[in-house]
């Protein structure tokens, strides 16, 4: 039968559910401290604990280090050689013997005094693994029973015995909680402070609109169907932008479902919040007219396609107006978050007022202006009539709407072309900088760090973005905060005098030691093949050089020709080869070659040489002396 210290231990471990070793450390630990209180030891005394879990009995020991000395004046440090002796047979006086120290009712002076400090290691463990395992769990949608909520926020009891809080921020607007309902939360961030853990869980996040997403629709969760973006405004309108990574794939169709029972289950989680979806497009003003859905746009138009103040215009038709804009101006606030693009919303009447004033206004559109001249007049005649009040009727609508669409689209051609030269500007001074400069990070110039790090968060990450934007506009260097003129003046010498070192350019050798390019240039030339090289039938006494004199070179007497193929060159040479053995072999008489090691010998044969330009190959015919027929060979 286990002793009642063994079964309080295993109890304690079940209860807490935490590992052993934590438990057995903190009851070690607390067994240590209060035999320190109760005999009063030093901190600096080495003092070990010994925790029996097996026998009957059960129980604590408690060894502390004494020396060795032959009289004992303080018995909490010092023990008698005999007694050293019974423990390590080798003890000798002034030695340090661990010897046990249990004190008399040690038993319960240690349950009094170690209760506190068990409860408090038990408590750091708990929280500890409650740390651990909800770290792992942010940006996860987690369940918990709710506790309590008041004004400022609401309790959740969570895994773990651990609790959640969700601020009234994170709550959504007009949400109740009824006590011990099982709620779903979106955990965003867990912290841990000196008064406790901190889970801290959230309605209103707009990735918690993403994992409802992701539970519910299986497309999305395989990754068939990608969530591009979302823009929410909890408890009342969300806009999502989707997109299919497979072909065949309607990414609406899949997150709404079929009679949208999936988006229906997602609104119900939201308590009624209506939500949009959208097909994702990476045309932006097809991507914006989507958007700002459910109302229809006649025409998008770009104003600043670069940069971060991006601008889309929208003309709608005038009944689309309040739609397109939204209570309170929600539904364009959405588009504008979903997209990324500030939208300004106006009526066709609104858009064609403000293309009269751009015709008459701009030098670069008078062109148009005088082209149009006949649709101005109609356009101003429309406007007149709208503003006494009278109704337009549909055909001056659509001529309002094709005329905004001819100035819009002009001046976004005028745009583009503007942005093309700059383009082609910036293009011409980049070719002018050394390439290596765009390999040095601008880190590694040599300039004071606190200038480089200015450059580096202005977006220039290496010393030829420097010197680029140095020739291209100097000034907007100089208005970076941080940048004054003192150290401008440093950026411009330093761009103007760097130099780089002179490339080493080392030829390769050849086999034969000579510069490749050197050896290549020699093999051209020297064996380019003219159109036409005949070798007659007794051509040694014909070829044979005067006596005294030295042969010359083959290639010295050909004429220059085109640059032939290697396959070409390889060929004429092995034919100047085979000519150079004929030529040694017509000395003997009869014009018999020499005789091989093996006796035999072979007839000399006469071959032209011809070059084709229609087949762009060469021809070469040899001529058998017995019956002067030709063969050919390409």
């Amino acid at each position: 039968m286990k002793s009642e210290f063994a079964l309080a231990f295993n109890e304690v471990l079940e209860e807490k559910q935490l590992p052993r070793e934590t438990i057995m450390n903190a009851l070690e630990t607390a067994m240590i401290a209060a035999y320190r209180k109760t005999v009063g030891a030093s901190n600096a005394q080495v003092v070990k604990v010994e925790i029996d879990m097996d026998k009957d009995k059960g129980g604590v020991k408690i060894f502390a280090e004494k020396e060795v000395a032959d009289s004992i004046i303080d018995a909490r440090t010092e023990v008698l050689l005999e007694d050293a002796r019974a423990v390590d047979p080798n003890a000798q006086l002034g030695d340090l013997v661990m010897i046990e120290s249990t004190p008399e009712d040690f038993g319960r002076i240690a349950a009094s005094t170690a209760r506190q400090a068990i409860q408090q290691k038990i408590r750091d463990a708990e929280k500890n693994q409650q740390f651990e395992f909800f770290s792992r769990q942010v940006g996860e949608i987690i369940s918990g029973v709710l506790q309590a909520v008041n004004k400022a926020q609401a309790t959740i009891g969570l895994d773990l015995k651990a609790e959640g809080t969700m601020l009234r921020k994170d709550m959504i607007p007009g949400e109740r909680f009824r006590l011990h309902e099982r709620i779903r939360a979106y955990v965003y961030e867990v912290k841990d402070t000196p008064k406790g853990l901190q889970i801290l869980l959230s309605h209103t996040h707009r990735n918690y609109l993403r994992r409802l997403l992701e539970n519910e629709v299986p497309e999305i969760y395989h990754g068939i169907v990608e969530i591009r973006s979302i823009a929410r405004e909890p408890g009342q309108r969300a806009k999502v932008a989707v997109s299919a990574t497979q072909m065949g794939i309607d990414p609406v169709g899949a997150c709404v479902g079929q009679k949208g029972v999936r988006i229906q289950a997602i609104v119900n989680e939201l308590h009624g919040e209506k939500i949009d979806v959208i097909e994702w497009k990476s045309d932006p003003a097809v991507y914006i007219e989507k958007a700002i859905s459910p109302a229809k746009a006649s025409g998008v138009y770009l104003n600043q396609a670069d940069g971060e103040n991006k601008t889309a215009t929208v003309v709608v038709p005038e009944d689309q107006l309040s739609l397109a804009i939204g209570k309170e101006g929600q539904n364009a606030r959405l588009a504008a978050k979903l997209t990324g693009w500030r939208i300004d919303i106006m009526s066709v009447a609104e858009a064609a007022s403000r293309a009269l004033l751009k015709l008459r206004t701009d030098q670069s559109l008078q062109d148009m202006a005088a082209e149009e001249a006949e649709v101005i007049t109609r356009i101003d005649e429309i406007l007149q009539k709208k503003e006494d009040g009278k109704t337009l009727v549909p055909e001056e609508n659509t001529l309002m709407a094709r005329f905004v669409d001819r100035v819009e689209k002009r001046g976004e051609a005028d745009r583009k072309l503007e942005d093309a030269a700059e383009l082609a500007q910036i293009r011409a001074v980049r070719e002018t900088i050394d390439a290596r400069a765009f390999e040095m990070p601008i880190l590694d110039v040599p300039l004071k760090e606190h200038i480089l790090t200015i450059l580096q968060e202005a977006g220039m990450e290496s010393f030829g973005d420097l010197i680029l934007q140095t020739k291209l506009d100097a000034d907007k260097i100089l208005s970076l905060n941080g940048i004054g003129p003192k150290a401008m003046d440093e950026i411009t010498a330093l761009v103007e005098s760097y130099q780089f070192p002179a490339l080493e350019t080392v030829s390769e050798p050849t086999a034969e030691g000579a510069p490749a390019e050197v050896a290549l240039d020699a093999a051209a030339a020297g064996h380019a093949a003219p159109e036409a090289v005949e070798a007659p039938a007794d051509a040694a006494a014909a070829e044979e050089p005067a006596a005294g004199t030295e042969e010359a070179p083959a290639a010295a007497e050909e004429p220059e020709t085109d640059e032939k193929s290697f396959e070409e060159l390889f060929n004429l040479e092995s034919l100047r080869r085979d000519e150079k053995i004929r030529d040694l072999a017509a000395e003997d008489e009869g014009g018999d070659l020499k005789q091989d090691k093996k006796g035999k010998g072979k007839k000399k044969k006469g071959y032209t040489v011809e070059y084709d330009p229609e087949k762009d190959e060469s021809i070469v015919r040899y001529k058998h002396k017995k019956d002067d027929s030709w063969d050919e060979d390409w």
